[in-house]
């Protein structure tokens, strides 16, 4: 019986290092944005929460 290793599987989800840095790039983008609306920026903030959300959490997770 053959184990289930992650390079049997096409599918599977791969943690490297790249996914780590997107991740940490959201996370410091939507704390960017969190603190930039707090302080009333109504420009920069925005931004930063839909880069966070949209792009680099996605990217994080899929790639």
């Amino acid at each position: 019986m053959p184990k289930n290793s992650s390079k049997d599987s096409p599918g599977g989800l791969h943690f490297t290092k790249v996914n780590a840095a997107l991740g940490g790039a959201g996370i410091v983008a939507l704390t960017a944005g969190y603190w930039l609306l707090a302080q009333g920026s109504i420009t920069a903030a925005p931004v930063l929460l839909v880069l966070g959300y949209v792009v680099l959490l996605p990217m994080a997770i899929i790639r």
